[in-house]
């Protein structure tokens, strides 16, 4: 068996060598994979040198330019949540669909520096670390990450069922919070220039250089600038006091950074120290005041001394993390686009024009998903027609639908599952499962919506002479957002709830009016009888709920709501956040259309919509 999974790695990388970079604010790190945890041709580039990450990477592949590059993934000091990057502590913005073509990639993964260096934390050796002070890791618990280098990153690595899962973090800009006198004059010197003082001013490679600063002032003593790395090699090669001291400090304010994570987390199966500043003091940390302020905490000392702390110390460890991250991607586990792939496969297939849409898809995802039919058919060099036939040979009744699926298989979300709250649960565990079970169901509610039936929504409420929103109970809130919404487009709107009034409602409909009835389980009879008197009026009916129910078999258009919940216990809360979600996509929808009302997409959504009336 192992040998099959070390073939099956093997043959993973027959399209070629894969490019993986750790790039930093002061340093880019670089290395072609060619097998499973073997990187050739390593370069370490100075930022400043290079206008741009084009331009660096760009470089970089100068020298290999007889390798055809399909793949590559970059760490990136940036909270990465879109197509965009603006480096946090270095001038460099670029778009990441826009950095692929020009390198000619079909993949390009961009992630957070600390999020590749958490994921390569589960394959290190014990040889790539060094242990601070006591403890053991326990088995199947959360890690935490933090180091300091231009600035200071934190994350964590979370084991589940299925293996590890990254935590997005950006803690090293939690608020600094001196631990004595000592500290309080350097957070006072760090005042003179900035109103917020977070760990990363303090933590830091330009950190250890304020803690200087501050502390020759403090100590009354005139002292010559000097780099971080000049005040480490001055405390450990030349003994200097003022040196010593900085780091004495340094590698405390650390350690109650670290604790301060431990805590918060309950990391104990670890926390690790990475970046480029504390492997270089060598086994001098291991004797700094770090392991002692990481257990001085009060009632929790004893918490603390159970967690060990560990200093990674093997080179270029983010490229293990950020390699292992592109192999699952490319194996479909986290955010495979499955999609693409079917474009790929189906491309031959297709006629020529079709294929010129396919070919921008391919190589333009971003603009596709964003832009509109017009600009997508100019782009393409075809007919806004072909757009759409190429969106229904892929079994989508047009680019609406098609776009929708597109975005969720781009964005490669985590799923998360849906776990039974019990009795037993703490209120951390339980506030986590109603938020986990919460966004499973948003998700699992995404990949389900009917678009052809929101846009029949879009367009009955959009042309309504009146809306009236029929809505019993708990459902009355939807029926209430929905009412504030459509009033602000100038649609007249009102809100029935009593039982007794909405048939009275229902017969002086006219014909062009719109009923919007809400219910969770679609079986209330004041409901269903107010449904009828409204259809016999000639007014249209908008179901929101249960897909299958008597509500919506009386509806001319159902915005299925199907999650399940036991309101004998409690109050259907997830389907109420589906329908006020039904609510927020056609109120969009609306104001788009006002917006483009000359618009060919609005047009063709337009002609669809009464095709299927017809």
């Amino acid at each position: 068996m192992a040998r099959a999974a070390e073939a099956a790695e093997q043959q993973a990388f027959a399209d070629g060598p894969r490019l993986v970079a750790d790039i930093g604010a002061t340093h880019a790190r670089l290395a072609l994979q060619v097998a499973p945890r073997t990187f050739r041709h390593v370069a370490v580039l100075k930022c400043a040198e290079f206008d741009g990450i084009v331009e660096l990477l760009r470089f970089y592949l100068a020298d290999h330019a007889e390798i055809k590059l399909q793949h590559a993934a970059l760490a990136i000091a940036y909270p990465v949540s879109g197509d965009q990057v603006r480096m946090t502590n270095r001038a460099w913005e670029f778009s990441t669909d826009a950095v692929r073509r020009e390198l000619g990639l079909a993949t390009l993964l961009i992630v957070n520096d600390f999020t590749a260096l958490a994921m390569a934390i589960p394959s290190l050796a014990p040889s790539d670390l060094m242990q601070v002070g006591g403890g053991l890791p326990a088995q199947n618990a959360v890690v935490g990450l933090l180091g300091p280098g231009t600035g200071l990153g934190v994350s964590a690595v979370i084991p589940t069922e299925d293996g590890f899962v990254t935590l997005g973090s950006e803690g090293g800009h939690v608020n600094f919070a001196p631990a004595d006198e000592r500290e309080f004059a350097i957070l006072q010197y760090a005042w003179r220039e900035w109103r917020h003082v977070s760990n990363e001013r303090i933590i830091s490679g330009p950190g250890m250089e304020l803690i200087y600063e501050a502390l020759a002032r403090r100590n009354g003593v005139s002292a010559p600038p000097r780099s971080a790395a000049d005040i480490i090699s001055g405390a450990l090669e030349q003994n200097d006091p003022l040196c010593l001291e900085v780091l004495e400090c340094f590698c405390g304010m650390l350690g109650g950074a670290a604790a301060n994570l431990g805590v918060t987390l309950g990391a104990f199966g670890g926390i690790f120290i990475g970046g480029g500043i504390v492997p270089r003091m060598g086994e001098w940390f291991a004797r700094s005041p770090f392991r002692a302020r990481f257990e001085a905490k009060g009632r929790f000392s004893t918490y603390l001394s159970d967690i060990p702390t560990f200093v990674i110390t093997t080179p270029n460890p983010a490229f293990h993390g950020v390699a292992s991250i592109l192999a699952e991607h490319l194996r479909g586990r986290t955010g495979a686009n499955t999609l693409m792939e079917r474009v790929r496969q189906m491309r031959a297939t297709l006629t020529p024009a079709e294929q010129r849409v396919a070919a921008l898809v391919l190589e333009q995802p971003r603009l596709v998903l964003n832009e509109p039919i017009a600009d997508i058919a100019r782009t393409a060099e075809v007919s806004q027609p072909t757009v759409i036939r190429f969106c229904r040979s892929l079994g989508f009744s047009g680019l609406a639908e098609f776009k929708l699926k597109f975005a969720s298989s781009l964005t490669g979300a985590i799923p998360v599952r849906h776990s039974q709250v019990r009795g037993s649960d703490s209120t951390h565990d339980l506030s986590a499962k109603v938020i986990d079970n919460t966004v499973s169901a948003i998700l699992k509610f995404r990949d389900q919506l009917d678009v052809r039936a929101v846009d029949r929504a879009i367009e009955l409420v959009s042309r309504a002479n009146r809306v009236e929103f029929y809505a019993m109970g708990d459902a009355s809130v939807v029926a209430l957002d929905g009412q504030h919404k459509f009033f602000r487009f100038r649609i007249p709107t009102t809100v029935y709830g009593d039982g007794h009034l909405l048939k009275m409602a229902a017969e002086l409909l006219r014909p062009g009016d719109v009923v919007i009835a809400v219910s969770n389980s679609g079986t209330a009879p004041e409901l269903l009888a107010a449904m009828d008197a409204a259809r016999a009026a000639g007014a249209d009916i908008i179901a929101i709920g249960n897909g299958h129910s008597a509500m919506a078999r009386k509806a001319g258009v159902v915005l299925a709501v199907e999650h399940a919940e036991d309101s004998s216990t409690f109050l259907s809360m997830i389907s109420r956040i589906l329908q006020l979600l039904l609510i927020d996509i056609v109120s969009v929808g609306i104001s788009v259309d006002e917006h483009n009302a000359n618009d060919a997409e609005a047009r063709e959504r337009r002609l669809l919509i009464s095709h299927l009336d017809s």
